[in-house]
């Protein structure tokens, strides 16, 4: 497949390299020209505008805007419109609100995917796992590259119709949210109980066989053995997007109880009030391990 990719920040970047790795020929732009220029390194045709990237691909547009959630994707969206038609497809990689997404596939000229990406910067080795929205026919379309970005022909999915698949993403964060939380609280109890722990050790115990093993408590185990059992200067402060906050709403409308995803969204807004919990500290830092977010830091 020829793909036109927009946005090449490190998510970008990875849809990139994977596409390229799997033989597909990738037309690449973002405002950033380094950007542009890693990308150009790895492969990709460098694109000096959006309208020189839609230029340079065939009659049968296949494009993959990889910008931030909200304005960003609109403005890309009006750039594009003129140069669509209802045999091309647009895939929505960001993390959109699903009622916009819904809004954007009523009137994107063409066919739209919402697709919800999770796996953070290990995607550009294992590949992300993809929650996509849409028409049927624009996801078969587009399964040669979910193929190479996800990590397999499992690691995709056609969730429903347009909103779905940014759907099923805003919720997979709230769960997030709550593990987070969970692993959190628990090694509060090991860090302030009757023992003096290896916490390092007793995550990757923990990881080996554990009824509660997984890739959060992998990442655990990494930042309790890079900044040790006390987790050093790691602040209480856990910053995060929309998408918790969303989900929580979303569960008052249609009337279903979530306490954990609740209290764990009401205990990120506490830890940007205070600089106490260890539980939060932990939480800052496990953003860092899937994310490669900045880790705010005690003076």
């Amino acid at each position: 497949m020829q793909l036109g990719v927009i946005g090449l920040g490190r998510m970008g970047q990875i849809v990139v390299e994977r596409s390229l790795a799997a033989g597909h020929d990738v037309v690449a732009f973002d405002l950033d020209e380094e950007a542009v220029a890693t990308a150009a390194d790895a492969g990709a045709a460098p694109a000096a505008s959006i309208d020189d990237l839609v230029d340079r691909l065939g009659a049968d547009k296949r494009i993959w805007l990889m910008v931030p959630a909200g304005e960003a994707v609109d403005v890309t969206l009006e750039e594009l419109e003129a140069h669509l038609d209802g045999d091309d497809v647009v895939v929505d990689g960001g993390n959109s609100y699903f009622e916009d997404s819904v809004r954007r596939a009523e009137s994107c000229p063409a066919a739209y995917l919402d697709c919800g990406t999770s796996g953070g910067p290990a995607g550009a080795e294992l590949g992300f796992s993809l929650m996509v929205g849409g028409p049927q026919w624009a996801y078969d379309e587009f399964e040669p590259v979910f193929d190479a970005v996800a990590t397999g022909p499992d690691g995709h999915g056609r969730m429903g119709p347009a909103g779905s698949g940014h759907y099923v993403k805003m919720i997979h964060n709230g769960v997030e949210y709550a593990l987070m939380q969970t692993y959190g609280e628990g090694f509060e109890l090991l860090h302030e109980g009757r023992y003096d722990l290896d916490l390092e050790n007793v995550a990757s115990v923990w990881n080996n066989g554990a009824v509660i093993r997984s890739w959060l408590l992998e990442l655990c185990e990494e930042a309790f053995r890079e900044e040790g059992t006390d987790l050093g200067t790691v602040a209480d402060r856990i910053e995060g997007g929309s998408t918790g906050t969303w989900t929580v709403q979303e569960a008052l409308e249609q009337e279903v109880p979530l306490p954990l995803i609740y209290t764990a969204l009401a205990e990120r807004f506490g830890s940007r009030a205070d600089d106490g919990r260890f539980s939060r500290r932990l939480a800052n830092r496990l953003r860092y391990g899937f994310g490669r977010h900045e880790v705010p830091r005690r003076e």
